[in-house]
């Protein structure tokens, strides 16, 4: 079994809420994931049973004789269920095929823009969403959904709006007070959003999802005592139930244990295995080895670590041990606050061999005197927060003003739809079949003179190797940026250049590109 993560990058994001059926059967939806960043997703189109639309028949008549056609409810069962089951054709056409002989059928159109919602069709689902409440008002979790896909499209006024009129007719539903938290975090309405948490939580003890929207407000206004405590949360979230197998091994407290290893797993995805990896040597000076569990492409990187006896990327490979503990669990443990944030770097390096394998090729394939600027535009396209965080390649077109300057691409795969930008910036090539792993990679980010990236691992690399970093952060920020300030407390060499409003970036590629022009004109005066 790979040791990676189906929790992804930063941010990590709640898992949904269950949804009760259009019909008068009972299942559940899972949550969108395509397309969708918020932590809450809202519940599935509801109505109550036998309800129709206006002019809408209830029921198909059959023949006598015959057996009864399937009604509309019926069929939208049948979709839910493939949605369910991530068979978003299937679903979409069961639900157009309802609509074809329903156009007006409301329970059709709400489940039906859930679905292109999951299928990254963010546009469509609003439409469709806003059609079925028109025809059928009053329906709590429609709302929630709509004030979702609206806050992933950016439409704020609208999310508020839907979200609140969710909870004035659910006002007891903590799915739907989690939900209307994170439209208020986007608007710069933190109090209200711990509002809309604390009373989820009292709703349900047991919220993990709301736990885990606590714990990122907490931890990016520097409280991190109760942060930390409401972060371990996280674990029991559906997606960080998934993170790790049943363990036989006890789960460490931070003890001295001299005779015992302590196994740490890197159980989120790259970017935060490099953040909280500054902390192995914090814990190994308590036990008597460690053993660390990551992907594949980490262990080159992080096995060199001090203090770290052997890595493992499989859980069959993992030797006995005594206890265990989440490499995201290290800052709870060591009762991190902010002025003792262990930020001395560099804590992570490169084999020098591979270094100057990469000097030598970037020597004979680059021009010579010229800064060189590495690039990063992509995160992984399933993360829950991608659609926030990247962007295309065309978007850093105006870098390519800003001065002479070559351009080193550190995406890994390149995105089809940025080969021909490529072209446009002075020297970038495609060199991801060559970037193994993170060892390769840190190697190749050894050679360059500045990392330019949207909040992805690279940012957490470039920090972690002290290499100057810029860092796209977007609105609403993840926690370990904190708030509006443009340095990182966990990066001493990291630039933040944050988004004024969700979904804007116009704005921060003209500071990017009006800072980097100032750094070429600093390096043209100075030779």
């Amino acid at each position: 079994m790979s040791m990676t993560s189906t929790q992804g990058n930063a941010p990590e994001q709640p898992a949904s809420a269950q949804a009760t059926l259009a019909t008068s059967a009972q299942a559940t939806l899972g949550r969108p994931t395509s397309g969708q960043s918020s932590p809450g997703q809202p519940p599935a189109p509801q109505a109550a049973a036998g309800q129709t639309a206006p002019g809408q028949p209830a029921t198909a008549q059959s023949s006598p004789g015959q057996p009864a056609a399937e009604t509309p409810d019926q069929a939208l069962a049948r979709a839910q269920s493939a949605a369910q089951a991530k068979r978003l054709s299937e679903a979409s056409g069961i639900c157009e095929d309802v609509l074809a002989a329903n156009p007006d059928y409301p329970a059709a159109l709400a489940l039906l823009g859930i679905v292109m919602a999951m299928k990254n069709d963010l546009e469509r689902g609003v439409e469709l969403m806003r059609k079925a409440i028109s025809l059928r008002p009053g329906i709590p979790s429609w709302y929630a959904h709509l004030s979702s896909m609206c806050r992933n499209t950016y439409r704020m006024e609208e999310a508020v709006q839907a979200g609140q009129e969710s909870i004035r007719l659910d006002p007891n539903n903590a799915d739907h007070l989690v939900n209307m938290s994170l439209v208020f975090v986007d608007v710069d309405e933190r109090e209200r959003a711990i509002a809309c948490l604390l009373r989820a939580l009292g709703l349900k003890h047991d919220h993990a999802d709301g736990h885990l929207a606590m714990a990122q407000i907490l931890l990016a206004q520097r409280d991190f005592q109760p942060g930390w405590a409401e972060y371990e949360w996280r674990n029991l979230t559906e997606a960080g139930k998934a993170t790790m197998p049943p363990m036989t091994s006890a789960h460490w407290n931070g003890m001295r244990i001299p005779t015992g290893r302590l196994l740490l797993v890197g159980d989120q995805g790259y970017g935060d295995t490099i953040q909280f990896s500054r902390y192995i040597g914090m814990a190994a000076e308590r036990v008597q080895d460690v053993i660390l569990g990551c992907s594949q492409e980490m262990g080159p990187l992080l096995q060199k670590i001090p203090g770290v006896a052997q890595y493992c990327h499989r859980w069959n490979d993992v030797p006995g041990h005594a206890v265990h503990c989440r490499l995201s669990s290290l800052p709870h443990i060591f009762g991190t606050t902010p002025d003792t944030i262990p930020a001395k770097v560099p804590y992570l390096f490169a084999e020098p061999e591979r270094i100057a394998h990469w000097r030598e090729r970037l020597d004979a394939t680059l021009p010579h005197g010229l800064k060189r600027i590495g690039l990063a535009w992509t995160g992984r396209p399933t993360h829950p927060n991608d659609r926030r965080r990247s962007v295309r390649l065309s978007r850093l077109l105006p870098l390519t003003e800003a001065g002479p300057a070559v351009f080193v691409s550190l995406q890994k795969p390149i995105p089809a739809v940025d080969v021909e930008t490529m072209k446009a910036f002075n020297g970038m090539t495609d060199l991801s079949a060559d970037l193994s792993d993170f060892g390769e990679t840190a190697a190749l980010m050894q050679n360059l003179d500045l990392v330019i990236t949207v909040d992805t691992s690279m940012g957490h690399l470039a920090g972690a190797m002290a290499k100057p970093v810029w860092i796209m952060v977007p609105k609403a920020a993840d926690w370990r940026w904190q708030l509006e300030r443009e340095e990182s407390a966990w990066y001493p060499t990291a630039r933040l250049f944050r988004q004024a409003k969700p979904g804007e970036w116009d704005p921060v590629l003209a500071r990017l590109t009006a800072a980097l022009a100032g750094e070429l004109r600093q390096q043209a005066a100075a030779d």
